[in-house]
Parts: structure tokens; C-alpha cells; sequence
């Protein structure tokens, strides 16, 4: 399968390594453009370097992985149709208010899938570090495998999801749609905590819309 990633950070350079090492192509892009990225390109073999349209282009699924502030300048137009794989997460120090966020109105994931009309958002990697990424994986049915919650509102890109995490070294738990992809945003129970299939079942369903951890249970 083609993956591209739009964002060179942590999760996405970790998203890559992995899909390579699971014999999955690769392209990765950040706003700045190829030429930035020669460290990048060197430090993770295999993988292609390309600007946002080339990766968006290149993915049979595009990965999202930049600063919610700027989802807006994601090619609404040339996503449409395409799985995308949500890896957004709002921090407000970062990103500044978000009023309807703030409000609790409306989801992380949501806000993406509007300004992304037609195509199909799957919240994913948002509620891991990217160390744990690379180091966390185990062979199906091992017993310490760890299991990621996602969420979407399209059955099929979702089944997609639990395939390539599946091949990537995770279990999957399904967290509902897109409007219920709170319970596993910064903050909640499920966020960033190592856990199995019935651990994280049970973080999800723990989850207070708006009740926020500290920091320091869930983030280190």
C-alpha cells in the first residue's frame, strides 16, 4: 500500500519507519517543502520525499500529522475521495482557542472532516507518543500487545485502519464515529496510556466530556 504523510514531526516520521519496515511505500511532506527535509530523507531509508500535493497524491491513505491550527491549509480538493488518517490532537497553548472546541461542541476530527468534505477521516495515532510507536509493537496475539483506539464515521476506511495497525504491530478498538472521537482526545483516560483491548474498552467508556486529566498522568 502507498502512504503519504503530510508532516515530517514525530509521529509522522515514526508512522513511516513503521509502514516501511511492514513493506508498505512511503511519502513524506511538510509545508516547508522537500528541500528542508534532507535529514529526513536520510535518516528513515526508503522512504520517498515529496511536497504535500506529491504525498497526497502518492497515499492510497494520507496521514495528517501537523499542528491542529493548521488543518485549514490541508488541499481540501485533492483529499476528497482519499482515507485520511487523522493524528490531530488540540493544545491551546499551541494552537490557540478554539472556541467550539472550548464549548465542547464539536470534535478535533470533526473540524477536519468538514473542511475536508468527501473524504474520509479516520482519528488514529493521536493517543500515542511517538516513541511508544516504535517500540510498543508486537506480533498478532501476542499478550502485552497494545491496542490504539479510532474512530470514523465510514466502516470501510475504518476497516482499513484496523488492517494497517494491525500490520504495524497494534490491536484496534473501535471508538464510534467522528462525534464520540473525544473520548480519546489530550487529556482523557485513553490518551497516551499503554493498554490492551479491554484496558483502553474500558478507558473509553470512562471518558468525561469535560473533565480533563493533569498533565502528568498521561503525558510524559
Amino acid at each position: 500500500m502507498r502512504i503519504g504523510i503530510i508532516g515530517a514531526g514525530f509521529i509522522g516520521r515514526a508512522v513511516a519507519q513503521l509502514a516501511l519496515a511492514a513493506g508498505h511505500e512511503v511519502m513524506l511532506s511538510n509545508s516547508r517543502g522537500p528541500q528542508t527535509m534532507s535529514s529526513v530523507a536520510s535518516g528513515i531509508r526508503g522512504s520517498r520525499i515529496g511536497t504535500v500535493e506529491d504525498a497526497v497524491q502518492f497515499g492510497e491513505l494520507v496521514l495528517a500529522a501537523i499542528p491542529l491550527a493548521h488543518y485549514r491549509s490541508l488541499p481540501a480538493a485533492l483529499l476528497a475521495g482519499k482515507t485520511v488518517l487523522d493524528a490531530n490532537n488540540y493544545y491551546p497553548s499551541r494552537d490557540g482557542h478554539i472556541e467550539a472546541l472550548d464549548r465542547f461542541e464539536t470534535t478535533t476530527s470533526q473540524l477536519l472532516a468538514e473542511h475536508l468534505e468527501g473524504a474520509r477521516v479516520v482519528k488514529v495515532f493521536n493517543a500515542i507518543l511517538a516513541q511508544d510507536l516504535l517500540t510498543d509493537g508486537r506480533p498478532n496475539g501476542a499478550p502485552d500487545r497494545r491496542a490504539l483506539p479510532i474512530a470514523g464515521d465510514d466502516p470501510q476506511a475504518k476497516a482499513q485502519v484496523v488492517q494497517l495497525l494491525d500490520e504495524l504491530g497494534f490491536d484496534a478498538v473501535d471508538g464510534g464515529n467522528l462525534a464520540e472521537s473525544w473520548r480519546f482526545e489530550r487529556a482523557k483516560p485513553a490518551y497516551c496510556i499503554p493498554l490492551d483491548k479491554p484496558g483502553l474498552r474500558a478507558a473509553l467508556a470512562e471518558a468525561q466530556r469535560e473533565v480533563e486529566l493533569p498533565e502528568g498522568s498521561w503525558r510524559s
